[in-house]
């Protein structure tokens, strides 16, 4: 950064834009700037990087990691980093809680009676002392919802990805993954040291062609749900030609488990392709509200896995009192499929809403719901204008995005009422309209960002 500063920034130190107007830092650099630097010291980096960051928090990075008040309900309490202000009563469109599990009365019961019966953490890793029997009754259960012979337990929906194909895969081999797969897969491509593609996204004949190249061991990584569009991994064709090619297939489940199927058990399952895929990856932060990972898979695969997964043999075991947690919220899932029904109800009423009124919500068929900007230099201060109005959601630009595909995720869940969905469809797109985004109401397109 400091040689290229020195080399193109106007006086002040800022580059200037077409017309010769300065541009602070936030907008001339991003994170990709920092991840290399030159020199012989691995703090080198630090001090450009504090420099960046001291005009970009407040300009609106500020924006990530704002401390909620209070549990991820459908209204909540942020205190705004910024100004020190608590903005209050805020409309929830950020939360992963898809189903309003996590704050159920019947759930913090659960936990309560954890905490008296096992304490707080499980202080041992899974392989000592950190399993307890709430573990292996959640293990169990879940294998039996997920029709699979066996379920192995992670600290993290993270660590699973990274501990099973790091696990699994060695040098030499071939793993294939979709451009959008989640870092938590790439990384485990990484840590896996075997031969990494990507091919374009839903894209099967760019994944035959990377198949068709090789012979040996290969692995295929698709998600259920994408977690940054809301669409659906084309799971039938991509079964096919892996087929065709001797590959493995791991479907990370993340944001479609308890969502998709006839019974909850996610895209696989939607679409008829639950023997047919190989290793079934999930979540319990999302959809039940609380923390750890999973795969399901068969006996002699789990086993494998148990031996070979670093991430979670030298981890620290899930808390015990969130394990209760997660197993009463599953039972709950179990017990009242109307939560699904409710959730889907107000997701098609949300896309519609969103549609109708001109915002761009790209391919997304799901309770994920991008709200497209196109608009990197004014994500931020849009976010600002959302916050302002009662509406709390997440920005997201490059580079956990395309260039020029900057967007808020939104987020559905199964406790949002008709009136908090009616009163964030209209503020969203009143906000959006005042930015040129989408059409005003009389039906005039003003945006000229794509």
């Amino acid at each position: 950064m400091g040689e290229k500063k020195a080399d193109t920034a106007g006086p002040g130190g800022m580059f200037n834009d077409r017309s010769g107007k300065q541009l602070p830092l936030a907008m001339q650099y991003d994170y990709t700037n920092f991840y290399f630097g030159a020199g012989d010291d691995a703090f080198g980096m630090l001090d450009p990087f504090d420099e960046w960051w001291k005009d970009s928090k407040p300009s609106g990075y500020y924006l990530y990691g704002l401390p909620m008040q209070g549990s991820p309900t459908t209204r909540v309490d942020i205190r705004n980093t910024k100004t020190g202000k608590v903005e209050t009563d805020l409309l929830n469109f950020a939360s992963y809680n898809y189903l309003g599990l996590s704050y159920r009365p019947e759930v913090k019961e659960a936990v309560i009676e954890a905490v008296h019966r096992y304490g707080n953490g499980a202080s041992g890793s899974p392989i000592l002392s950190g399993s307890l029997e709430v573990h292996y009754e959640l293990a169990d259960l879940m294998a039996e919802f997920k029709g699979k012979e066996a379920v192995l337990l992670f600290p993290t929906g993270y660590s699973v990805n990274v501990g099973v194909i790091a696990g699994l895969m060695r040098s030499g081999d071939l793993i294939v993954a979709d451009q959008y797969a989640h870092a938590s897969l790439v990384d485990g491509m990484i840590l896996s040291k075997a031969n990494s593609r990507f091919f374009r996204h839903n894209k099967v004949d760019d994944l035959e062609r990377k198949l068709k190249r090789y012979e040996g061991k290969k692995l295929v990584l698709i998600e259920g749900v994408y977690s940054m569009d809301g669409d659906v991994a084309l799971v039938p064709d991509i079964v096919e030609v892996c087929q065709r090619y001797g590959a493995r297939i791991l479907i990370d489940e993340a944001h479609s488990t308890f969502i998709y199927g006839k019974n909850g058990r996610g895209v696989a399952e939607h679409f008829g392709f639950e023997d047919e895929i190989d290793m079934h990856i999930g979540t319990f932060s999302k959809s039940l509200g609380g923390q750890g990972g999973f795969i399901a898979g068969s006996h002699k695969l789990i086993n494998y896995l148990r031996g070979f997964s670093r991430s979670r043999t030298f981890s620290c075991g899930i808390s015990p009192v969130v394990t209760a947690g997660i197993l009463r919220a599953l039972e709950i899932f179990l017990a009242e499929p109307e939560l699904r029904t409710k959730l889907w109800e107000n997701v098609e009423f949300m896309q519609k809403s969103l549609r109708d009124a001109g915002v761009s919500v790209g391919d997304s068929e799901s309770q994920v719901i991008p709200i497209m900007i196109r608009d990197d230099a004014r994500i931020f201060e849009i976010g600002e204008a959302l916050m302002h109005e009662g509406i709390y959601l997440n920005p997201v630009k490059y580079p956990a995005v395309p260039k020029h595909r900057s967007r808020f995720r939104m987020s559905i869940s199964a406790a949002h009422s008709q009136e908090e969905l009616e009163e964030g469809a209209r503020i969203i797109t009143s906000v959006l309209q005042r930015y040129g985004i989408c059409p005003t109401s009389e039906g005039a397109i003003t945006s000229t960002t794509g």
